[in-house]
């Protein structure tokens, strides 16, 4: 069930936000990214309507109560506002017969109400007594007046609108029983027929929209109806109140356009304008006739394929195909004897503003969408709002949400799409080592036993023929043998290590003191007597909770890995850096060597990758280490340019923390 006259249908909702960027009065709420019409605040204007490609809102129906309630009592009497000829361009003169076809007993006009309430208006321009007088005949300008320009509302002339006119005129003379049932362009006039102080006036609201439904139901086909008259009373220049100064003409007063003291405004962006200056005080007009639409021809249920000056031209040739045969003289009599109809009303407040929020809130809701300065906010629009300032004071207001501006969102996307890559390679990796670690347990534990063996009877054979054979060359060999074992263990050694990853011994450890004691060990290893290594500690606590043996590991490989770098470097110079913030300790390792290829850089950590001379790596180094340091929830990337060095990048959570750690 609907509950107001413009409601959101949320599975059409594209979040395109032209509804916000049309609405007036800002009536409209995004809640997860539907655009969702605030029944108190909306005014019923219909330009939200207008303004959506994905017909996602939709204009409460009065269809099933005139077709299944009023068109039944057989008392049913349409009220034809004076701008149907520009929605049926072709059959104007059918539409009578087609009203009466489908159960209506009285087709009329709701000009005529414009021309009962056109003398109170000419007494306002005569008498004023120096206020701005606005025009009452557009229900969305004073819904929109009484809900957010409250100052303002004595201002409003205190006279109802032609179809409250018509409306009374006709219960008055053919009985309070007979069921009044207006059809227009407007969707506001189904907001004021039902309010209290006029609802004794009109029993339903058809748009021109809903009409042509009806007709399609009910198969009644214009084209093949004769043209009929519409019933009386029969208005005269009341004809010509939806176009642009029509109120003027029907209540003959002067709309020169040098005429100061009369303002005539149409369309919604002059219509905000002129409000807000009456508002302000700074307009000294006498009186101000305003419609919210460009006339009522271009009224959001028109339902009309012509453009606005057809429209037009449609209604005045309308007008003037009856002015020669109107009885003027009937029609001045019929207006006298409605001389005691009451055709004054009140206008309340009902104030919907928000509170405007600080500039501090405003400029922390900025700050949540990136816009830290001036030069951040791009008041694209695309959020709805003008300027991203208002997009904030929707937001502080309860009217919009963070993720309705675009360039932030598109920030999110490129951000999340990056996490989301760098996760997949992640993954990726992970899995390279999971399967590779498996082959590795699998692989050293067969080498492991053959390997012993060798080893065993190698050294057997050596002791030997040192001691009953001096052949060199014997001995030669076997070392070569023995030597090649003991290289042999070592890569099963390191294979074991590949696949033990993931079981960690867990207490307090300090980067410091490894770091120190590894490279003590380098500087007396004689291969790398030239290097100089320089090591920086730009903290003083550096201790974390991890694997000390395994993290010794991970220094040894990289710091190792720096050092053979330089083999060929005439500037032979190791960098370590150690540093943290309140969440990371930080570790770079920089060397001044050879470099790495780009094509390699996405390689180093792929077990079995190297660039070392065969017999120096075996490429699972730096393997174990990603492992290690992602066990311990770090991180470790590498940068490097070709002939000029390379940089290792290690972070580990500064207080890590684990729920239910595999001790070994």
């Amino acid at each position: 069930m609907l509950h107001g006259i413009v409601t959101t249908i949320a599975q059409r909702c594209k979040r395109c936000y032209s509804c916000i960027r049309e609405c007036p009065a800002r009536a409209i709420r995004v809640i997860n990214g539907q655009a969702v019409v605030i029944e108190e605040r909306c005014i019923s204007c219909g330009h939200c309507v207008k303004v959506c490609s994905q017909n996602a809102k939709q204009i409460f129906s009065d269809i099933e109560v005139v077709v299944d309630q009023i068109l039944p009592t057989g008392n049913a009497i349409a009220m034809l506002a004076p701008s149907f000829p520009a929605s049926f361009p072709n059959n104007y003169y059918k539409i009578a017969s087609a009203l009466r076809k489908i159960g209506f007993k009285m087709v009329t006009e709701a000009a005529f109400g414009a021309d009962l309430i056109s003398k109170y208006y000419s007494e306002y321009s005569e008498n004023n007594s120096g206020e701005t007088i606005i025009s009452s005949a557009c229900p969305a300008v004073f819904n929109w007046i009484e809900k957010y320009f409250v100052d303002i509302i004595p201002n409003v002339a205190r006279v109802v609108s032609p179809m409250v006119a018509m409306g009374r005129y006709l219960k008055k003379n053919f009985g309070k029983d007979v069921k009044v049932v207006f059809i227009g362009p407007c969707v506001a006039k189904k907001s004021e027929y039902k309010e209290s102080s006029v609802s004794d006036a009109v029993d339903a609201v058809l748009t021109f929209t809903e009409l042509k439904e009806i007709f399609e139901y009910q198969k009644v086909e214009l084209e093949t109806l004769e043209e009929t008259e519409l019933d009386p009373p029969h208005a005269f220049m009341g004809k010509s109140f939806p176009l642009t100064g029509g109120l003027l003409k029907t209540a003959n007063i002067s709309g020169d356009i040098l005429e100061k003291e009369i303002i005539v405004v149409e369309g919604k962006e002059r219509v905000e304008e002129i409000i807000q200056e009456i508002a302000d005080k700074k307009i000294k007009s006498k009186f101000v006739d305003i419609l919210f639409c460009e006339g009522c021809i271009s009224g959001p249920a028109v339902d009309s394929d012509l453009n606005f000056y057809s429209r037009r031209e449609t209604v005045i040739n309308f007008i003037n195909s009856n002015i020669n045969s109107f009885d003027k003289h009937e029609w001045k009599s019929t207006l006298y004897n409605s001389r005691d109809l009451n055709l004054r009303r009140d206008f309340h407040d009902k104030n919907q503003r928000k509170p405007m929020p600080s500039d501090e809130e405003i400029r922390s809701i900025l700050s949540r969408t990136n816009k830290y300065s001036k030069s951040d906010e791009l008041n694209c629009g695309s959020c709805g709002y003008p300027t991203c300032r208002e997009y904030a004071v929707a937001i502080a207001k309860d009217l919009a949400e963070d993720d309705m501006c675009l360039p932030f969102l598109i920030d999110k996307l490129e951000s999340a799409y990056k996490e989301l890559k760098d996760t997949q390679e992640q993954l990726h990796s992970a899995e390279k080592l999971a399967s590779i670690g498996q082959l590795a347990a699998g692989v050293a534990h067969e080498i492991n036993n053959p390997l012993g063996s060798i080893m065993l009877y190698a050294s057997m054979l050596r002791r030997k023929i040192e001691k009953f054979d001096n052949d060199p060359q014997s001995r030669e060999d076997l070392k070569l043998i023995i030597d090649e074992a003991n290289r042999c263990k070592n890569i099963v050694s390191n294979l074991l290590n590949f696949a033990r990853q993931g079981k960690l011994r867990l207490g307090p450890v300090n980067i410091s003191e490894i770091i120190s004691n590894i490279t003590k060990q380098v500087r007396i290893n004689p291969e790398f007597r030239e290097v100089l290594i320089e090591v920086n500690n730009q903290i003083g606590q550096n201790e974390i909770y991890g694997d000390s043996d395994q993290l010794k590991q991970v220094f040894i490989n990289i710091i190792t890995n720096a050092c053979e770098a330089l083999e060929n470097s005439s500037n032979k110079k190791v960098t370590i850096n150690i540093n943290r913030n309140e969440e990371n300790l930080f570790i770079e390792v920089i060397d001044s060597g050879c470099g790495i290829p780009s094509e390699n850089i996405g390689k180093v950590f792929t077990p079995f990758f190297t660039t070392k001379k065969m017999g120096k790596g075996t490429g699972l180094g730096l393997a174990i280490s990603y492992g290690i340091i992602k066990m311990h929830k770090g991180d470790i990337k590498v940068s490097s340019t070709e002939g000029m060095g390379t940089v290792f990048i290690i972070s580990l959570p500064a207080k890590l923390s684990f729920i239910n750690p595999i001790m070994n």
